[in-house]
């Protein structure tokens, strides 16, 4: 395909990204506080009390939903307007704060959106106008959701992780990363992987070395990408969060009892593996001969 119409199918995927980023702040902010709804619901039913999903103490609504009420200030509650909505653009506009109460916002919305309009025009520029690159955005999105949920509650929920992984092999019926046998071995073996660590490590210490979440997670990735990817999605999410979990005990006096979220880690690791697995294997192997 010529180089020009690649581009410009990158900026598309760009654009949309951006859009979409938008979206994903709100389902990180939203999707963990809708659980905690649903849960309270669910105990004031197994309690035999009349279901709310309103969280006591909490200024939420009790009909929190993605799509409902309209995004507002949490400081002053004034409503966000379209204006106001734009990626990256409002925030440079408002330059970083509430237009009604001056309050700081987050840094946070702006990078969201720019990592996945970043992502996306890269995705759609590595695969061309293939069933591969609707895929690759696809995946892409949801693993940043993941991230940012995981990095603030220690959370992977089962409303993303759960479809992703059938996503992905549902994909792979037409070959989109891996033969359908490759992908349904490695949401397999993604899952047995790491409960098998989960119940060596808690037979070994008693205690619990991470969530049911990243089992799902990796169990997804195996779906995607195949039981060919497992190794170098492992050893890169091994590497990077000993990496950082060092950094921050060094730095900045993080307990070391302290849980650090392994998704972020499983969540990059997947995305080099989607974008560049094919790659690293290959140089691994070169070098190994």
């Amino acid at each position: 395909m010529p180089f020009e119409s690649l581009g410009g199918l990158a900026a598309v995927a760009g654009l949309l990204g951006l859009c979409v980023g938008s979206f994903l702040n709100v389902v990180i902010h939203r999707l963990p506080k809708m659980m905690e709804q649903e849960w309270h619901a669910q105990c004031a039913d197994l309690r035999g009390e009349t279901p709310s999903t309103a969280t006591a103490g909490s200024a939420e609504p009790a009909t929190l939903s993605l799509a409902r009420p309209r995004s507002r200030c949490p400081s002053c509650g004034h409503q966000i307007t379209a204006l106001e909505n734009i990626p990256i653009l409002s925030y440079l506009l408002l330059r970083g704060k509430c237009s009604s109460c001056a309050t700081p916002i987050s840094l946070r919305y702006p990078v969201i959106e720019a990592i996945t309009a970043l992502l996306s025009a890269y995705a759609a520029w590595h695969f061309g106008p293939t069933l591969q690159a609707a895929g690759a955005l696809i995946l892409i999105w949801a693993l940043i959701a993941l991230t940012a949920i995981d990095y603030d509650t220690q959370l992977l929920p089962d409303s993303i992780t759960l479809p992703l992984l059938w996503c992905g092999l549902a994909f792979n019926l037409a070959n989109a990363y891996a033969d359908l046998p490759s992908a349904v071995i490695g949401a397999m073996l993604g899952y047995l992987t790491l409960w098998s660590v989960f119940w060596l490590f808690k037979l070994a210490t008693g205690k619990e070395g991470m969530g049911y979440g990243d089992f799902k997670l990796l169990a997804a990735l195996g779906a995607w990408l195949g039981w060919q990817m497992l190794p170098v999605i492992i050893l890169l999410s091994s590497v990077v969060g000993a990496v950082v979990g060092i950094t921050l005990i060094v730095v900045s006096r993080h307990a070391r009892n302290t849980p650090i979220p392994f998704g972020p880690y499983l969540a990059a690791a997947g995305v080099i593996a989607l974008l560049w697995g094919a790659q690293l294997t290959r140089s691994y192997l070169g070098l190994m001969a």
